[in-house]
Parts: structure tokens; C-alpha cells; sequence
């Protein structure tokens, strides 16, 4: 893949919405010493801070959350549950605390270090459909935090292939955010598989 089918800055500095509902399709790309992984996203959430209250960034700028007052482009990594990694886009601009969550990947590349890594069969949706599993699979940890998405590491690139119908919902498990737990802020590919939870529409 040459690197003109990477996004560049301009993606992610924009409108975090914006950016949340192009992302559907786009391919996520982790290159490591094992070799390639890569997975087209096919369900993400925005997080609009600090005013979001189910986003990390309405505590405040803390050594957790600095990576999203940063520029955007850059990869906000956290630990999920004290278990495993989630990987957040850092956009909008330099101060603006907005990520959107990468929640679902279809497989595309490296099938089978993914199925290796994840102890899953290839053809399984449970390779990469939760925001845990694909980090698994594509071995993004904390050593990926505040990592530069225009790089040559980790980073999305341009696909050929067709986007569905893209739904909307709420988006999972912040019911503590208050009203902002309604915010239809979860946007995926209607009918893909790997999307981690059935849709209620």
C-alpha cells in the first residue's frame, strides 16, 4: 500500500461527527515486527469533551487524557476495563479534547496473525468485534499512546470497497453521562458482521 492511501492531517482536524461517520470503511493499519494487520472500521463513537461527560476528557487535562488536548492525528490509547486496550482518534484541534473510539474492525489483512493472536478461528466475529478485540488482534497497547497517525506505523488509510447503509445509535455503556448517554453519537455499518452489538433499529 503506497502512502498516498493514507489520511492525512486534514481528516482528523475537523469536526470530531465529521470525522466519526467517514471513518466507516476507512482501513486501520497496524505494522509491527510480527508483520501487518489491518481491518476496515465498521463501527466507531465520538467523544466530544470536556463538556461530553462520558468522554475521559471532562475530568480536565490530566496525564491520562493529554494526548486528546494534543493535534489531532494522534492515537489516544487506554486501558478498558483494566483488561485491555482501546484505541481513540485524536481530531478537531490542539485543545479541543474530541476522539473518536474505534469499537469494531472487519478483518482484511494478516487474517492469520490476527486469528494467532486473538487464540480465534479465522472466520470468527470474534476476532475483532469490540474495541478490546481489535487491539488485540492488531497489537496496539500503551506503548501506542499519543502515537502519530500520519506515520508509517499505525494509521488509517483509503479503501476501495463499498460502504453500506450507515446507522446511528446512543453509544454503549455510559449510562452515568446523564442526557449525553443519548446522544446518537455511535455510528456503524448497518448488516456487518463484526459491528459488536446488535443494533436496536
Amino acid at each position: 500500500m503506497t502512502a498516498s492511501r493514507r489520511l492525512t492531517r486534514d481528516f482528523y482536524a475537523r469536526p470530531v461527527l465529521t470525522v466519526a461517520r467517514e471513518c466507516i470503511g476507512k482501513v486501520l493499519v497496524h505494522r509491527t515486527a510480527d508483520g501487518i494487520a489491518a481491518g476496515r472500521i465498521v463501527e466507531v463513537e465520538a467523544y466530544r469533551g470536556p463538556l461530553d461527560l462520558a468522554a475521559h476528557s471532562s475530568r480536565g487535562l490530566t496525564r491520562r487524557t493529554a494526548a486528546m488536548y494534543g493535534p489531532p492525528g494522534h492515537a489516544y490509547v487506554y486501558l478498558l476495563y483494566g483488561i485491555s486496550w482501546a484505541i481513540n482518534l485524536v481530531t478537531t484541534a490542539e485543545g479541543h479534547p474530541h476522539a473518536v473510539l474505534i469499537r469494531a474492525i472487519e478483518p482484511l489483512r494478516g487474517l492469520a496473525l490476527m486469528a494467532w493472536r486473538r487464540h480465534k478461528p479465522l472466520d470468527s466475529r470474534e476476532l475483532t468485534n469490540g474495541p478490546g478485540k481489535l487491539t488485540n488482534a492488531l497489537a496496539i497497547t500503551g506503548a501506542d499512546y499519543g502515537r502519530d497517525l500520519c506515520g508509517g506505523r499505525l494509521y488509517l488509510e483509503h479503501s476501495d470497497l463499498p460502504v453500506g447503509r450507515i446507522g446511528r445509535s446512543p453509544r454503549i455503556n455510559v449510562d452515568y453521562a446523564g442526557h449525553w448517554a443519548s446522544k446518537p453519537w455511535r455510528f456503524y455499518e448497518r448488516g456487518n458482521r463484526y459491528v459488536s452489538v446488535k443494533p436496536r433499529d
